[in-house]
């Protein structure tokens, strides 16, 4: 059974390789540094700068193996140059009005792994995702969500910036 690619667009591809730089060249040099100086200090049994240090690395180690695994199965899923933005695919950022509330939200679609709420990254696998995917300006897409059905018109879709 082939893995599941990991969708990313490029913006999240290089924060990924830059994150994954940071971590093994920077960050395991100082707690390297970290546990050095701890057990210096002598009886490690008692010595909490070097609990601390070795908790860490390993968060250090973890969040690297991660990355590692995000990005050997990656799949870059990037902007043709010829996208119109007449219809919402991956990658653009699409502004709409929820029709119960009026409220105007943007999103930009994005990769699972890439997906943050809190910043308006979605998941084209999300169940908004799904439904904006395809849709075209001034279409209404109907969502299933936790607290009902909600449906939004979509405003505009644009590249991002």
């Amino acid at each position: 059974m082939e893995a599941k690619k990991n969708l990313l667009t490029r913006e999240g591809l290089k924060k990924y390789e830059d994150e994954l730089h940071d971590l093994k060249v920077v960050k395991r040099r100082e707690v390297a540094q970290k546990i050095k100086e701890a057990r210096e200090q002598g009886d490690l049994s008692e010595n909490a700068e070097y609990d601390a240090a070795k908790d860490e690395q390993r968060d250090i180690e973890a969040r690297i193996e991660e990355l590692e695994t995000i990005l050997k199965n990656v799949e870059v899923v990037g902007m043709e140059e010829d996208v119109t933005g007449d219809k919402v695919t991956f990658g653009l950022v699409v502004k709409v009005k929820d029709n119960e509330f009026g409220d105007e939200m943007d999103f930009k679609i994005v990769g699972a792994t890439e997906a943050n709420s809190l910043k308006g990254k979605i998941s084209n696998e999300s169940p908004l995702g799904r439904a904006l995917i395809g849709a075209k300006k001034g279409d209404v897409v109907t969502v299933e969500a936790p607290v009902g059905v909600i449906q939004y018109t979509i405003l505009d879709i644009t590249k991002p910036e």
